[in-house]
């Protein structure tokens, strides 16, 4: 009798303790905020900025951003999106400090920083270009889970360069918040972008 009402006991006090544990993990879960990466994989990179200076993953932390990677040389997809996302910030009467726009090279074999800028600001003064070394490309392009690799003359300087046609959506807290895909429609992709600098 005494074993039995021991047994019992010993069942009470660790199905309490099991629910305490549960109440515990559940608070846990409701009140973290949750945690998505800088960028799109969180992972570390540093680039040469044509505005000057090295711009980092921390540097997307401020200012809601669009983030394209693309290279000069590109014949249709790189200034069809480059047109298209200075035309947005225009018809949301945004200004440069409220959504920046961001262009990252991919082809830095060909893509110096003087080349970059002046193609860049062909668009709009105010975009950020990024260029950096083949190996400081691939960590940027890894941070965003990018893809790209030479096409057609690969042997030429006139080869041309297959990447990722996406443009991302970061946050002012430096944040993924989605993407924008190549030729979208722009009603669409302007209620992206006016969610993304409303956060």
């Amino acid at each position: 009798m005494t074993t039995n009402r021991a047994l019992r006991n010993f069942r009470i006090v660790l199905w309490v303790l099991v629910a305490i544990a549960a109440i515990g993990a559940t608070a846990l879960f409701m009140f973290k905020p949750p945690q998505r990466p800088l960028g799109v994989t969180g992972q570390e990179f540093a680039l040469t900025s044509t505005q000057g200076g090295t711009f980092t993953q921390a540097e997307l932390v401020g200012t809601p951003s669009l983030v394209f990677f693309g290279y000069t040389f590109c014949p249709d997809v790189c200034p069809t999106t480059l047109a298209e996302t200075t035309a947005w910030r225009q018809q949301l009467g945004l200004t440069p400090e409220q959504l920046r726009i961001i262009f990252v090279t991919v082809d830095p074999e060909r893509d110096t920083p003087e080349m970059v800028k002046s193609y860049v600001e062909g668009y709009d003064p105010s975009i950020i270009g990024l260029v950096g070394t083949p190996e400081e490309t691939q960590k940027a392009k890894d941070a965003f889970g990018v893809f790209s690799e030479k096409a057609g003359d690969v042997d030429t300087d006139y080869y041309l360069v297959n990447h990722t046609a996406l443009t991302f959506l970061i946050g002012a807290d430096g944040r993924f918040e989605g993407t924008i895909a190549y030729e979208e429609a722009s009603d669409t992709a302007l209620a992206k972008i006016k969610r993304l600098v409303e956060g």
